[in-house]
């Protein structure tokens, strides 16, 4: 991996990282971080920009924002902007530049450049608001928006579909996605797993009590009432640690109920003590991979996950933990159910969540950047 790192840096010496926002961190955000590590004199692009919530990493380092950073109140409400995104992100001059690393969700890949220079996609996964209308099914959004949609729906798809013909090659974050960009833009992708920091969690102790855990941001597409409703039903405890714009909804959910504590946003050490005391992690939203399930796993905390997505390739079902295939608060019981009759090895999950480390990231994706200059060449 050094060898073949070091090759590519001599190879590209003017790097440019895109990514869609920097406002709140995330998965996606951990691939950026990655990126920047393999390529550390790399210049940073994205559309919108709030310095508070990052790491020296980033803001030592020059970042460009868009036009739309300009805007007030952007930072609080860049969704509101996606149909300018790709407008934005043409903008950019990246001509100077040898090796162009988009990570993308959104409109990332439909930058200009050079036609010398190599685009290397790291597809989180194509534009879902464009291609999966019911993504937004959950959301709160008004009537005159909700009239408008068919309309937006196109236009974003037109804009995603043209910036799909941007990159030399795609970097699918699964192959669940990998499935979707052939499906949606007709092109193929390797398949690279994003990094995920395990090392501090493969040795943290195990006191697991009757409590069950979900974790991370509380957002629709994340199902969190799956888990209040799925627990109600067969009078299990839940632990929800994490915060964001469906919290309102959980909390009206949830009323009184004292089997339910909603702990809102945790620091790292109280992450780690709920992973410690967790029965087991409750994932029931689908993902296009998912971090937590597998930052879980490396604590050896087994996993009840909605079985699609990204968790088809994370959890191991009746090893590391126990998949579901309806999004239903009884599917969910069940799979809780199922999972108490079962006797897990911690060890086993932790062993698995070692394998997408973030040393294997850098090795698989530099040689992914490796193999799109080579087949750029032929």
């Amino acid at each position: 991996m050094n060898a073949t790192l070091e090759d590519l840096r001599r190879r590209f010496p003017r790097v440019a990282v895109v990514h869609e926002w920097l406002t709140i961190p995330g998965g996606s955000e951990q691939v950026v971080l990655e990126l920047l590590d393999m390529f550390p004199h790399a210049e940073l692009f994205t559309s919108v920009y709030d310095p508070g919530p990052w790491p020296p990493q980033i803001t030592d380092r020059p970042v460009h924002a868009s036009f739309l950073n300009r805007i007030p109140g952007a930072v609080g409400h860049y969704r509101r902007l996606l149909p300018l995104m790709s407008r934005a992100y043409r903008s950019f001059d990246l001509s100077r530049f040898d090796l162009v690393l988009s990570s993308n969700h959104a409109s990332a890949k439909n930058v200009r450049m050079s036609k010398d220079a190599l685009h290397v996609c790291y597809c989180h996964t194509p534009m879902r608001y464009a291609w999966e209308p019911a993504f937004l099914a959950e959301e709160e959004l008004g009537p005159l928006v909700r009239l408008g949609l068919p309309a937006l729906t196109w236009y974003l798809r037109r804009q995603d579909l043209k910036g799909a013909s941007c990159p030399d090659a795609f970097v699918a974050n699964s192959k669940h996605v990998a499935d979707r960009i052939a499906r949606f833009y007709g092109r193929e992708a390797e398949v690279v797993h994003p990094p995920v920091d395990v090392e501090p969690l493969l040795k943290l102790p195990r006191r697991p009590d009757d409590a069950y855990l979900v974790f991370g941001r509380v957002v629709p597409y994340k199902r969190v009432d799956l888990a209040v409703n799925g627990c109600r039903l067969i009078g299990r405890r839940l632990k929800v640690a994490g915060d964001g714009r469906a919290m309102s909804a959980i909390r009206a959910l949830t009323g009184d109920r004292a089997d339910v504590e909603l702990l809102g946003k945790v620091s790292m050490m109280q992450r780690d003590e709920l992973l410690s005391s967790a029965r087991a992690l409750l994932f029931p939203g689908e993902e296009d991979f998912g971090i937590v399930p597998i930052e879980a796993q490396a604590a050896g905390v087994p996993v009840i996950a909605y079985g699609t997505g990204g968790a088809e390739e994370t959890v191991i079902d009746g090893v590391t933990g126990a998949l579901f295939s309806e999004q239903s608060p009884s599917a969910l019981a069940a799979a809780i159910e199922r999972f108490e009759s079962m006797s897990l090895d911690p060890e086993c999950a932790r062993r698995h969540a070692a394998s997408f480390g973030r040393a294997r990231f850098q090795r698989e994706m530099a040689t992914a950047i490796a193999k799109a200059a080579e087949a750029r060449a032929l």
